[in-house]
């Protein structure tokens, strides 16, 4: 039944209405023949001793359609069915009788829906009109060779909606085994009508059901009856589920000489052309044509890909000139595409622009919150985020990102204590979260807090056992403590043995070497972990050793090139005090 509650309130008026006037006219024809009787005087009212009996509650058409339609919105489904039970036996309205049928069999009602169809059918429906609704019971019941005369009276009823219907009645059968079979029997080329939607719409169900022989089937005969783009387009992707992408490719393409202008095929072609692993046709099958905010988006993802800075400026610039709509809807492929090229005030300003009914709201708010902070604007930065925990609240995975970004900026702005607080809040509601205590964690190292730090660790490495960034960071912490070095040395083999290549780790491993006294072996690690990665703590590191090694002018030289890469470095002005002590 698809009648809306304001329709049904529509009703309720008439209703309404309709029983204000039967009982004015019941009322007026009592009066008409009620035996005369002298008039008292001429300013007595005529109605004035009148008294009208009220049904109640339980008789009353008016109140057992508001409980039920109340019912409804609260999605009490079993009291609705009473309801309405309850007001098609009042009724002389088929609609109403028809509802109450329809609810009834939603609760899996067979008395109640039985008795709504008989009223129904009383108050004058004809077969085909019910046939739906007695095809939905009789396969709630198991009942399939019912549903089948049912079926067939409904899809030969000739109806606009006749094979709309038929589908609506498979998909919620209970018994989706039974509902393929019903598919397969009625829905046949040769009963199908002359409508390449109905023809769809079934091979999708049977792929739904489980009958993909019968899916491939029905699509390939559409193709052969309709020859429109839609029919090779679907039929394309039966191929492709099939792993026949040749096959595939060829279809769309068909699709595409019917509709050269469709962007949804040039999208489903572009996708399968990139997962054969040609992105470079893809790409240029797009640039092609009309464009539209999910072409675009599709064309920057493969350009960034491969890094492919020179097109995402040309799509950048292009995209600045679309139409509105476009831009529109585009605003945060411009906010990245902006922030890729540096330009921030322009990524504020396109993030800015982003609707709050966009799915990438979010998203543009956390980013101009990175941006602000990298900017200076710390305060406003901390506040944006402030104000998306309020927004996403109810929303976990949103309200954990804002948690977590504010902390870490805490944490990059070496605010030791709000970044511990930040991560402690979040770690309340999500205490096993595996970001979050490895960011608490690693607040604690940075802070001294050291035996904090290694039992957020710990406490990581039970919830993700073997994790490779939990154990090089508890492997570090231990080694950069000078503590439990046999526990470090374990750990830290293990996560070189899992990314023998990674600098950080390598870090970590000629960092534990230094503490163990190995200090030749330590440089060495140290300077192919610099090589690979000129990150300030490395560099920092390995001066340190040099030092040690009495090598003190390639020690100063490695100190100097960390200034140029972190003017500020803490971690080389603790080594400098403790190399100067």
């Amino acid at each position: 039944m698809e009648n809306s509650v304001r329709s049904w309130q529509t009703k309720f008026k008439q209703l309404r209405h309709f029983t204000a006037l039967s009982a004015l006219a019941l009322v007026l024809n009592a009066c008409a023949t009620a035996p005369s009787r002298p008039v008292a005087s001429a300013t007595a009212q005529p109605l004035a001793r009148l008294v009208v009996a009220t049904p109640d509650a339980e008789h009353d058409l008016l109140a057992q359609l508001l409980a039920g339609e109340m019912a409804l919105s609260r999605t009490d489904l079993k009291a609705a069915s009473a309801h309405y039970d309850k007001a098609m036996a009042l009724s002389l309205d088929p609609a109403v009788a028809e509802r109450a049928a329809g609810l009834a069999i939603a609760v899996h009602d067979g008395d109640a829906a039985r008795r709504a169809l008989d009223r129904w059918q009383a108050l004058g429906a004809k077969p085909t009109q019910m046939a739906q609704a007695r095809a939905e019971l009789a396969l709630d019941h198991g009942d399939a060779a019912e549903a089948a005369r049912q079926l067939e009276l409904l899809t030969g009823s000739g109806a606009k909606d006749a094979w709309r219907q038929f589908g609506r009645v498979l998909v919620a059968a209970r018994d989706q085994a039974q509902a393929a079979r019903l598919l397969e029997a009625l829905a046949t080329p040769q009963r199908l009508p002359a409508d390449a939607q109905a023809w769809l719409a079934m091979s999708e169900l049977g792929d739904k059901l489980g009958r993909h022989a019968y899916a491939v089937k029905i699509a390939e005969a559409a193709v052969q009856r309709f020859h429109s783009a839609e029919t090779y387009a679907w039929a394309a992707q039966m191929k492709f589920k099939d792993g026949d992408r040749k096959g595939a490719q060829a279809l769309l393409q068909k699709a595409l000489a019917k509709s050269p202008e469709n962007t949804h095929l040039r999208l489903a072609y572009a996708s399968m052309l990139s997962e054969s692993g040609d992105d470079a046709a893809a790409s240029r099958l797009l640039a092609h044509g009309a464009q539209d905010a999910d072409i675009y988006a599709m064309r920057a993802a493969l350009a960034a890909r491969h890094e492919d800075m020179k097109t995402l400026v040309g799509l950048y610039r292009e995209l600045q000139q679309a139409a509105p709509d476009v831009r529109a809807h585009s605003s945060y492929l411009l906010g990245q595409l902006a922030e890729m090229q540096h330009r921030d005030a322009e990524a504020l300003n396109w993030y800015d622009q982003v609707a709050d009914e966009d799915p990438h709201a979010f998203d543009a708010t956390l980013r101009s919150a990175l941006i602000m902070h990298a900017q200076g604007k710390r305060s406003e930065a901390h506040q944006l985020l402030g104000q998306l925990e309020i927004d996403y609240l109810e929303q976990p995975a949103q309200l954990r990102q804002a948690w977590q970004a504010d902390a870490e900026l805490y944490l990059r702005e070496q605010n030791y204590a709000k970044a511990e607080t930040a991560f402690s809040r979040a770690l309340q509601v999500m205490p096993d979260d595996p970001g979050l205590l490895y960011g608490r964690g690693m607040t604690y190292a940075e802070a001294g807090q050291i035996d904090r730090a290694v039992k957020d660790f710990q406490h990581l490495l039970k919830v993700k056992p073997g994790d490779i960034d939990a154990s090089n960071a508890l492997g570090y912490t231990l080694a950069d403590a000078d503590r439990d070095l046999p526990e470090a040395e374990k750990l830290l083999q293990a996560a070189r043995a899992a990314k023998p290549h990674d600098p950080a780790i390598a870090d970590s491993w000629g960092w534990l070497q230094y503490r163990l006294g190995h200090l030749e072996q330590a440089a060495q690690t140290l300077r192919g972990a610099w090589l690979a990665r000129k990150d300030a703590d490395v560099g920092v590191h390995l001066g340190e050793v040099l030092w040690k090694q009495g090598r003190r002018q390639d020690a100063q030289k490695i100190f100097d090139e960390v200034r140029k890469l972190d003017p500020h470095s803490s971690s080389l002005q603790d080594a400098l005090k403790r190399l100067h002590p």
